[in-house]
């Protein structure tokens, strides 16, 4: 893609709200935290808030948010309802930021 022509400029800034509005999402730590927790797999409400220590309510509007914005999605088993991540580019970002901020060794 050409920057310098019209055609290249205006699809680069609609690429760049694409990014823009999945890095809103990722400015907010619980999140992030939460996309962490997915990037490793599949996980339940109930194991979610296990491991963030987040209140129910608080988890959900989180849930809700990332949802929205196509980031995740939902399964239902039964009475759980299952999260993971959706959207191949998110999976990827996630994994990059995986592998540098949400692993064990990079606590320290």
């Amino acid at each position: 893609m050409a920057l310098a022509d019209p055609q290249g400029a205006a699809a680069l800034g609609a690429r760049a709200e694409q990014v823009a509005a999945v890095l809103t999402e990722l400015s907010n730590p619980r999140r992030l935290m939460i996309l962490c927790l997915l990037a490793e797999g599949e996980r339940s409400v109930g194991a979610l808030q296990d491991a963030l220590g987040l209140g129910q309510s608080a988890l959900s509007q989180h849930l809700a948010r990332l949802r929205s914005a196509g980031m995740v999605a939902t399964r239902r088993d039964g009475t759980s309802v299952h999260y993971r991540i959706a959207d191949p580019e998110t999976a990827k970002v996630m994994m990059a930021l995986h592998d540098v901020f949400c692993g064990p060794e990079s606590a320290a």
